[in-house]
């Protein structure tokens, strides 16, 4: 394999999001984590950009690393004081959180060996808006209607409850 300026910047993204991902669940402060959290999900939209999904890239960094990371935030700030840490976990939940964290770690590695992720075997640009569209508002098999109004119902629960909770303060 010749190493390319695609492949170096590959990298570099890919690094990254593994570093901000790592430091989004080890650090003790939320709104860090939030913070990371921002990182990784503007990393993955520079890997679509990347692969030359301009729009799936843009959808990115608009629904994802703007949207959710602003709910987040605006959930962590309603519903926590100020400075507040993370507790430390209990001794009896870290032998079952290393156990999962382990069989993650094998399913990954397996579907990563298994497979061939070859460069030839995916095809670089984007489909037309319509199709893209057609596809996400679609009921058929594969088409993703449901799912948006699922997640558009959950996200409505969480800024109703971390309301709440801030209200009960």
């Amino acid at each position: 394999m010749e190493i390319t300026i695609e492949l170096i910047v590959f990298l570099i993204l890919a690094v990254f999001m593994v570093v901000c991902s790592v430091l989004a669940v080890t650090t003790k402060r939320i709104l860090r984590a939030a913070t990371y959290l921002l990182f990784v999900l503007i990393g993955t939209a520079g890997i679509y950009f990347q692969l030359n999904y301009s729009f799936l890239g843009a959808v990115q960094l608009l629904i994802y690393a703007g949207g959710i990371t602003v709910l987040y935030v605006f959930s962590i700030l309603l519903t926590s004081s100020r400075g507040e840490r993370t507790k430390k976990p209990k001794k009896s939940r870290l032998l079952p959180g290393l156990i999962i964290s382990l069989v993650g770690a094998g399913v990954c590695l397996f579907v990563i060996f298994k497979h061939e992720f070859s460069p030839s075997r995916f095809e670089h640009g984007e489909l037309d808006v319509r199709t893209i569209g057609h596809a996400l508002m679609g009921f058929d098999k594969y088409e993703y209607i449901l799912t948006f109004e699922v997640i558009s119902l959950l996200l409505l629960a969480c800024i109703i409850g971390g309301i709440l909770i801030a209200r009960k303060r």
